[in-house]
This record gives C-alpha cells, sequence and structure tokens, in this order.
C-alpha cells in the first residue's frame, strides 16, 4: 500500500484500499470484458449481477428480513427529507420528530410542506449537544411515524439505544448505519447516503417494510413514490452506477472483515481511545455530553479558536487530514467511520498528547 494521508473527513469519507484498487481495475476493464464498468449498461446482465449482489451483500451483513424492500435511490439522504412524508403522510396526517442537529432540522422544515408536524424533543439551545434521555419526549398517539437520525456527524451525537415507542420509526442512519448490530424489523424505514460507511457518494440506501409502499397519496409524482422504484428493483430510469458497484465491493469488505459485530467491537475501541485522550489531559473538550456520545464523528474543542487553528494545521503537516470542525460549532472533528484505520486513531491520539504537552 502506497504512502496515504489519514482521512478524518466526515464525507465523502476513506474508504477500504482493497475496494479502491478494485475499482479502479473495474473502471478501466470489468471482468476483463474489455470495457469499463462505468461503460456497462445498467440493464446488461453483467450489471444487473451487480446490483442483485450488493442488494444480497447488504441484506445478509444487515439481517434485512424479507418483507423489505432494499432500493438504491438518487438525490441524496436530503431526499429523503421530503419523500419520507411524501409517501407516509398525506393531508390531516400527523408525524412526530425529534430535533437533535442539523439534518432533523432539515427534514422537519420538509415535512412540514406535507403533514401536521409535532417537534417532541429538541437539543437546539444547548447547540444539540446531546440526544433524548430515556422517555424525555411525548410521542402524539395520531403520529403516523416517529422520525429522528441515528447519528448527528456535525454534533458528534448517536443515539445509544433506540426509541421505545408504538409507532412507526423512521432514522436517518446515513452516518452509522453498518457501525452497529441494529434490528431492522423495529423500523418502517432506514435510509442512509453512501458516503460514510457504504461507498462514495451519489446513491442513498433505503430499507422500507413493504405494508408502507402503499400508502402514499395519489398526487405524489411518480419518480418520487417508493413503490415505484421498488417495483423495477431500482431500475425505473438509469441507477447511480458505480456507486452501486462499490457499495457492493464494501459490503463484501465489511463480510470478509467479520461482519457488523467485529466492525462494532473495532469501532468502539477506536471511539475509546480518542474520547480518553480528550478526557485525560484537561486541555481537549468534546462538545457532546457523555451518554449521547457518538462513535463515529468525534467533535471536541480547545482552549482558544487560535490554538484549534494551529491544531489543524501542524495536524495536516503530518498526514492527520479533515479534523477542522463544522462551521456551526468550530473546533475539531475526527470522523472514525468503518473504514477508518486504528492506525490513523494512535497517530491521532499521540498528536493530541504532543499537542496537549507543548501548548497546555
Amino acid at each position: 500500500m502506497p504512502e496515504r494521508i489519514y482521512n478524518f473527513s466526515p464525507g465523502p469519507s476513506t474508504l477500504p484500499y482493497p475496494v479502491l484498487q478494485q475499482a479502479a481495475k473495474d473502471i478501466l476493464n470489468f471482468n476483463d470484458k474489455g470495457i469499463g464498468l462505468i461503460e456497462l449498461s445498467h440493464r446488461s446482465k453483467e450489471f444487473m449481477a451487480v446490483t442483485d449482489e450488493a442488494e444480497a451483500l447488504i441484506r445478509e451483513n444487515l439481517e434485512v428480513p424479507d418483507n423489505y424492500k432494499v432500493l438504491f435511490l438518487q438525490g441524496g439522504a436530503s431526499s429523503q427529507f421530503f419523500m419520507v412524508p411524501m409517501n407516509l403522510l398525506g393531508k390531516g396526517k400527523k408525524a412526530t420528530y425529534l430535533n437533535t442537529g442539523t439534518w432533523s432540522n432539515k427534514a422537519i422544515k420538509e415535512a412540514k410542506l406535507f403533514g401536521d408536524i409535532d417537534v417532541a424533543f429538541s437539543s437546539e439551545e444547548a447547540k444539540f449537544n446531546r440526544v433524548p434521555r430515556g422517555e424525555e419526549y411525548t410521542l402524539d398517539p395520531a403520529s403516523e411515524y416517529l422520525y429522528f437520525v441515528s447519528n448527528n456527524t456535525i454534533y458528534g451525537t448517536q443515539f445509544q439505544s433506540f426509541p421505545q415507542v408504538e409507532a412507526i420509526l423512521v432514522s436517518d442512519m446515513s452516518s452509522d448505519i453498518f457501525s452497529r448490530r441494529i434490528d431492522v424489523s423495529r423500523f418502517g424505514v432506514i435510509f442512509a447516503g453512501a458516503q460514510k460507511n457504504m461507498g462514495p457518494a451519489g446513491v442513498t440506501v433505503v430499507i422500507i417494510r413493504e405494508d408502507l409502499l402503499d400508502r402514499v397519496p395519489e398526487n405524489v409524482p411518480t419518480m418520487l413514490r417508493y413503490k415505484t422504484h421498488a417495483d423495477k428493483g431500482s431500475m425505473f430510469n438509469t441507477p447511480p452506477c458505480f456507486a452501486i458497484y462499490c457499495v457492493g465491493l464494501v459490503m463484501k469488505w465489511l463480510k470478509v472483515t467479520g461482519g457488523i459485530d467485529t466492525m462494532e467491537k473495532l469501532n468502539n475501541q477506536k471511539a475509546a481511545m480518542i474520547y480518553d485522550a480528550i478526557d485525560s489531559t484537561g486541555f481537549y473538550s468534546g462538545h457532546a455530553e457523555l451518554e449521547s456520545r457518538s462513535k463515529m464523528n468525534i467533535s471536541f474543542n480547545l482552549p482558544t479558536p487560535e490554538l484549534e487553528a494551529k491544531f489543524i494545521a501542524e495536524a495536516t503537516d503530518i498526514g492527520l487530514d479533515g479534523l477542522k470542525g463544522h462551521r456551526s460549532i468550530g473546533g475539531c472533528r475526527a470522523s472514525i467511520y468503518n473504514a477508518f484505520p486504528s492506525e490513523g486513531v494512535e497517530a491521532l491520539v499521540q498528536f493530541m498528547e504532543h499537542f496537549a504537552r507543548a501548548n497546555g
């Protein structure tokens, strides 16, 4: 493996190196057919096999029940902010949302265009430093579904356990899907942009329970109906072929590296190393409350903005890239998704300790 920097970017994020190697080969000559992957017809038997394998591996790795459809859609996870209420709500219907960050805020704004939205919890006044504690909110019994973001990339918070409610659960899992074991059967809809734990940007995976496909109101455009894509096997129009292919490669990599249980253990270890570095020095401070800390995105601050700028610059110089925090909260952020190597975490922790001694 050639010399590579450690990419702490929140997304698009680092990918497994074997995946990059295989993709580079197949772009030029897929399966020795004399044609590149991105030149193949999406309706060719060769590409249909690619899509079928990607879906099968998603189902296997995540243990998706048979009564769920797996869809490969375009428009990013942001398009799901309006597709979910367009398909599941209608005139006079209500849904409940939990506001734990920027992406839930955006989803709430879109959902209000299509139904009565109850925001039952918000941590916005505390700069989104936590998710709800236990039964901290009340679910309106008239709600069609409860919507939440499982992991918040900007603020570094994460639901350590999921809401225990009778309503249909809808979750944006863009930044922590496949990072830990989940029970898909508890959800009506799960969606995730690929560019964190699944592959490059360009495809969004939607997992939806089959009985929900027929809830769509009559006035929803054909292209924006989940049922349209479910009925056509995600081939209603030309799909994002390369991105789907890469998702399949990442799913293979995940399987051969031990699957989700092994990945969850590694993710816990990686996150613990950085949080220990934050907590042990007194020089750094984490943004998220202890019980809400994310295992994927670790947001933290230094004593002054000037030291934060120096920290980021010096880290970048030694190959620790992408550590600048989001503009809404500043500071620093280490995104350590599935494919991020433990060696990179160790390098960051060593640098943090050195920087604290030199500047503390």
